[in-house]
């Protein structure tokens, strides 16, 4: 059985799931600090109950030797994840690695709005695009920090006499 990219047509996911996984990814991988800046812009304040959390736990973390072999435990993450219920009923969740209770909660939100019709526009244009415009330049001077400090090896070939 070969392995599929997430890109791929066949993904089990459906769309909705796909855009979901992308956004908890951005979302995960921004800092609290941006993510906070970029809520109090949009300048909304909605109610919310929390269903679940924010609580702060363990995962166990698996790995395979070649990408083949027997699984085996890995060791452990710290992990906070958060639920909640938006007044208009939409739920939203997040898992967030580290401790930050806040930033974990303020996912949760962010999830929820994000499913709403009316305010996903406004939570895309003024969160998420942000935080991916973001992550992509920091993958650039990233990947341009790499291939300055490249170095080519080569063999000169000897004629044997």
């Amino acid at each position: 059985m070969s392995r599929q990219s997430a890109g791929e047509a066949s993904s089990p996911l459906s769309p909705a799931q796909q855009m979901r996984q992308e956004r908890m990814a951005i979302l995960a991988h921004a800092s609290a600090k941006e993510l906070a800046a970029l809520w109090q812009a949009l300048d909304i304040n909605p109610r919310c109950e929390v269903l679940r959390g924010p609580e702060t736990g363990l995962i166990a973390l698996r790995g395979q030797i070649g990408g083949g072999g027997a699984p085996f435990n890995f060791g452990e993450a710290t992990v906070t994840r958060a639920t909640v219920r938006m007044e208009n009923g939409l739920v939203g969740h997040a898992i967030m690695l580290g401790r930050d209770q806040t930033k974990a909660k303020l996912a949760a939100v962010i999830d929820a709005l994000a499913t709403d019709p009316d305010m996903a526009e406004a939570v895309d244009e003024k969160i998420l695009s942000p935080l991916k415009a973001k992550a992509s330049e920091c993958d650039q001077a990233k990947a341009a920090q790499t291939l300055a400090t490249r170095v080519n090896f080569f063999t000169m070939v000897r004629g044997d006499d």
